[in-house]
């Protein structure tokens, strides 16, 4: 059997940008990154898939400035690869903070949000092989709700055809030299992908099964819990 380093595989070098610098504010005031979800914190379940696959060679966590000046001792302690920076007012200033200081060298970005505790190694390490091809990859989820288009008084205008719409998660994954591209023109999206579109470049979903939540509001620590347990019972 060829292993990694005869088929080359352990060449390629991924950097992550892990955005953790949010208000927490729909969470009451709590910063989500260091909630515990059955005694760790969210964080560190979040980097955990990425600091295990060996291609990973660093991860940049952008804290809020008042976190970065005080930072939990397990973090610092967790892994060597990983680094901090301060964060922006905004998701998109995050992400291009840690993006910038990730050395030059990469082939690949990966960028995860820190309140995405239970994204799998199987995941990641797909979107790491498809944006090892020069696609980039969003993990995510089919719709099985019906969706409405609505004008601005919430008047249905329009129903899309489901099948063809996706819930964009994270981890999204892109050949490196895409991702600086896209992050230089200094335009704002809700996702990373948005931010790559107008390039006209290939972008690929990457089906995570769904239960890859964003934790947002405190209801959704409850079903965190109960998705966390129904994965332990299967190992």
């Amino acid at each position: 059997m060829i292993g990694p380093e005869e088929s080359g595989e352990s060449a390629i070098r991924v950097g992550v940008a892990v955005p953790a610098a949010g208000s927490g504010l729909r969470m009451g005031g709590t910063r989500k990154a260091f909630m515990e979800l059955d005694g760790e914190p969210l964080l560190m379940r979040a980097l955990r898939p990425f600091l295990n696959d060996h291609r990973v060679v660093t991860v940049v966590v952008s804290l809020a400035p008042e976190d970065a000046d005080e930072v939990p001792g397990w973090i610092t302690t967790l892994d060597d690869r990983v680094t901090l920076v301060k964060g922006g007012a905004t998701r998109t200033e995050s992400v291009r903070n840690a993006v910038r200081v990730l050395p030059t060298d990469l082939d690949i970005i990966a960028i995860h949000d820190a309140a995405r505790p239970l994204v799998t190694s199987a995941t990641v390490r797909e979107c790491i092989d498809v944006a090892n091809t020069g696609i980039c990859a969003v993990a995510g989820c089919q719709v099985i709700d019906t969706m409405k288009f609505v004008d601005e008084e919430f008047q249905v205008v329009e129903t899309p055809d489901r099948n063809l719409l996706w819930h964009a998660h994270t981890p999204q994954v892109f050949p490196a030299d895409l991702l600086r591209r896209a992050y230089e023109s200094g335009k704002v999206g809700t996702d990373d992908a948005a931010l790559l579109e107008p390039l006209g470049v290939r972008v690929q979903m990457v089906d995570d099964g769904g239960m890859n939540i964003k934790v947002t509001q405190p209801e959704d620590m409850v079903i965190a819990r109960a998705i966390l347990r129904l994965q332990s019972a299967d190992v």
